[in-house]
């Protein structure tokens, strides 16, 4: 995440809630959001445990 509370972390690794209140305000423009909005639907069907073991150290 490149800014905010999470700046640092990877967006796989964001709390659902945190997405969840992106959703509700609006996600950023771009590449950004589009990614942001991917991790929310991963998260919420339960698939973002497929995705962590591909993330880097």
């Amino acid at each position: 995440m490149p800014f905010g509370k999470y700046a640092g972390r990877m967006l796989i690794d964001l709390p659902e809630e945190y997405l969840l209140w992106f959703d509700k305000k609006g996600f950023p423009e771009g590449e950004l959001g589009s990614l942001l909005k991917l991790c929310l639907c991963l998260k919420i069907d339960g698939l973002d445990s497929v995705v962590k073991p591909l993330k880097r150290s």
